[in-house]
C-alpha cells in the first residue's frame, strides 16, 4: 500500500480509502449485514488501508455509529474522515453537528472534517471560521469540502486553506479535469476520488445498458427517459458502453481486472491524493487494494484516456453526475 499526505497537512493516508456510504444500505445500496460490514472495516488494516470516509448525513448518522463501533481498540491506526451536511454549516448548528459526529464515532477527533455540499444560504466565511475554531479546539485536525466547483473552491481558498476536495472522478466521469482539477494542483488541494467505478459500470459488470439493474441507471450517463433518472437529457449510453467495451479490451490485455485498472488509472492523475471505494466484503477489499500495487505504463495510461476522450467531451465540463442543471459552482 502507499501513502500520500492530504494536502499539505502532514496526516498520512493510504492511497484506497474505504468509502463507508454503503454500509447504511437502504434502495440504492440493498441490505447489509451489520456483523459482515464491521468484520469488512477491520480488514481494510490487514491490506494498509489506514483511511475512513463517511458523513453524518449517510443513512442518518448509522455509517458513523458503525464505523465507530469498528475501530474500538484501533482508533489511533486510522484516519477519520467524515462530512458536515449543507443545512449544518451555520456557526451554532456546525457545533452542535461535530459533537454528534464524535459521540457517534465514538472518538475525540475528527482527522478529516468536511463541507458536504455548499450552503447556498449560509455565508462561507461563517461556515469556514466555525470549522478554524473546532481545530483550534483540537477536536479536528484538517478541514476540507466536498463537491466544490471552481467557483466555490475559489472563494473557500481566499478564506483560508482547504487540504482536500472530494468529487466525483472515475475513468469514465472525467469533467473535473477541465476546470476543477488545475485548481486543486496549483492550491496544493488534495483530490478525493469517489464513485471511481462508476456505479459498477468499471468493474466489468456491465457491457450493456439492459444489465444495469433499474434503480443504478440514473446517473447522466443514462437516458433522461430511465426510472429514477432527475436529469431529463439525452445521455450519454452509447459513447458510454463504447468506453467500457474499449476499457474491457485492454484489461483483458493485461490479465487484469477492470476495476484495478481503473483505479490505477485515477492514482496516476494529477492532484490526487486517495480513491475512495466501498466494499461489501472483505474479500471485495482485498481485491481493490491489489490496485494499488499496479504500475501502469504510460502507454497504458494514455490507451484508457483515449478510450474515454469522446465520453469526456459528451458530458462536459458539469461534475454533477445527476443534474444537468449542475449544483457545483
Amino acid at each position: 500500500m502507499q501513502y500520500r499526505d492530504l494536502g499539505t497537512t502532514d496526516i498520512s493516508v493510504s492511497v484506497l480509502a474505504l468509502g463507508c456510504w454503503a454500509f447504511g444500505g437502504g434502495p440504492y445500496w440493498g441490505d447489509r449485514d451489520e456483523n459482515e460490514s464491521i468484520r469488512t472495516i477491520q480488514s481494510a488494516f490487514d491490506v494498509g488501508i489506514n483511511f475512513f470516509d463517511t458523513a453524518e448525513g449517510y443513512a442518518d448518522g448509522y455509517s458513523e455509529t458503525l464505523l465507530g463501533r469498528a475501530l474500538v481498540g484501533r482508533r489511533n491506526q486510522a484516519v477519520i474522515a467524515t462530512k458536515v451536511s449543507p443545512s449544518h454549516l451555520a456557526a451554532d448548528d456546525l457545533l452542535s453537528a461535530c459533537h454528534a459526529s464524535l459521540k457517534r464515532l465514538q472518538t475525540d477527533r475528527i482527522d478529516l472534517y468536511q463541507i458536504h455540499w455548499p450552503s447556498r444560504t449560509v455565508p462561507l466565511e461563517e461556515s469556514m471560521r466555525a470549522l478554524e475554531g473546532l481545530v483550534s479546539r483540537g477536536m479536528v485536525r484538517a478541514i476540507g469540502v466536498s463537491n466544490f466547483g471552481v467557483g466555490d473552491l475559489g472563494d473557500v481558498l481566499e478564506i483560508g486553506p482547504v487540504a482536500t476536495d472530494q468529487l466525483p472522478y472515475s475513468l469514465l466521469w472525467r469533467a473535473i479535469e477541465h476546470e476543477i482539477q488545475p485548481v486543486c494542483v496549483a492550491n496544493g488541494v488534495g483530490i478525493l476520488c469517489y464513485s471511481p467505478l462508476a456505479q459498477g459500470l468499471l468493474s466489468g459488470q456491465y457491457c450493456s445498458v439492459e444489465e444495469v439493474p433499474e434503480g443504478r441507471a440514473c446517473t447522466r450517463f443514462y437516458s433522461g427517459e430511465r426510472p429514477g433518472t432527475r436529469h431529463g437529457g439525452p445521455g450519454c449510453e452509447e459513447e458510454t458502453f463504447a468506453a467500457v467495451a474499449a476499457i474491457k479490451e485492454i484489461a483483458d490485455e493485461m490479465a487484469e481486472p477492470m476495476g484495478n485498472l481503473a483505479i490505477a488509472w485515477l492514482l496516476a492523475q494529477p492532484g490526487v491524493t486517495s480513491v475512495l471505494a466501498g466494499a461489501r466484503n472483505p474479500m471485495q477489499l482485498r481485491m481493490n487494494a491489489q490496485a494499488t500495487e499496479l504500475e501502469l505504463a504510460p502507454a497504458v495510461i494514455g490507451r484508457l484516456s483515449t478510450a474515454t476522450e469522446v465520453l469526456k467531451e459528451r458530458l462536459g465540463p458539469n461534475p454533477d453526475m445527476w443534474q444537468t442543471e449542475s449544483r457545483y459552482r
